[in-house]
């Protein structure tokens, strides 16, 4: 990977917070702590950009503080527990998730990689499995003049089920965490079930359940191997403060489901 100078003898540095610990700004660019999992996003976002995938950062190396490098992707962001994003922005990530799912499904590397939730063995693709961002939550949208314009955040990128990466972003974009009401909630799975034209809502509530209960223990094994970024989010209450927002929602499922009918 290319090296570029320390960030000290340039732009000043600002701190970006963020669930895993947060990142840094500096000038157009953003930095982040590197794992040995960092080779194998890179590669995979480089693949990415040069088959023509808009939405995404693109990468610029590794600077001499060993952080990684990648563009500044300029917008804001989505402040999930205050904000319920408008029906045409779900509508949009949905749209360029399943974009991404399509083209990525070609992506296959020629060797194993060592991907940061799958452990610290480099693993092959499955059958049936593509490379999921695996963690495609409305926070780490990006969003410019009430549209959606791009997905941040790849260092938990590895193996998966495209269904799961779905279901992770109905967790907080439509939102399926917190309780919006039956009616309403019913009526944005709904449009992403449409966007998206692949499952039924029935199908994609199962797969919700499924990949954020996969979420907390995913957490739990990350605080294991000591993870800085799942450490981080022991501070905040990890992976406890998922497993109960999961019980409350299966509470809330059969409401939904009627909803639906």
């Amino acid at each position: 990977m290319s090296r570029e100078a320390s960030p000290s003898e340039g732009p000043t540095p600002e701190h970006l917070p963020g669930g895993s610990g947060g990142v840094w700004k500096v000038g157009r660019t953003v930095r982040r702590p590197t794992g040995p999992w960092t080779p194998a996003v890179h590669e995979l976002l480089t693949w990415l950009a040069d088959e023509g995938l808009g939405g995404i950062p693109h990468v610029g190396g590794i600077d001499d503080e060993g952080r990684e490098i990648v563009s500044y992707v300029e917008g804001r962001g989505v402040p999930v527990d205050d904000e319920v994003v408008l029906d045409d922005v779900l509508v949009e990530a949905v749209g360029w998730l399943r974009d991404f799912h399509d083209l990525v499904d070609s992506f296959r590397p020629d060797s194993p990689r060592i991907w940061r939730q799958t452990g610290e063995e480099p693993v092959e693709l499955e059958q049936g499995q593509i490379i999921c961002h695996n963690d495609p939550g409305a926070y780490n949208w990006i969003i410019q003049s009430g549209h959606f314009v791009a997905m941040i955040d790849w260092d938990l990128a590895g193996p998966g089920d495209p269904l799961d990466d779905l279901a992770f972003l109905c967790w907080t974009a439509i939102p399926l965490y917190r309780d919006i009401g039956a009616a309403e909630t019913a009526r944005r799975l709904d449009l992403v079930v449409d966007a998206y034209a692949e499952c039924g809502p029935l199908t994609l509530l199962d797969a919700v359940d499924r990949r954020m209960t996969m979420a907390t223990e995913r957490i739990a094994a990350g605080i294991e191997r000591g993870d800085p970024g799942m450490l981080n989010l022991q501070t905040k209450g990890e992976p406890q403060r998922t497993r109960d927002r999961v019980a409350a929602f299966r509470e809330r499922r059969a409401e939904i489901e009627a909803a639906l009918s």
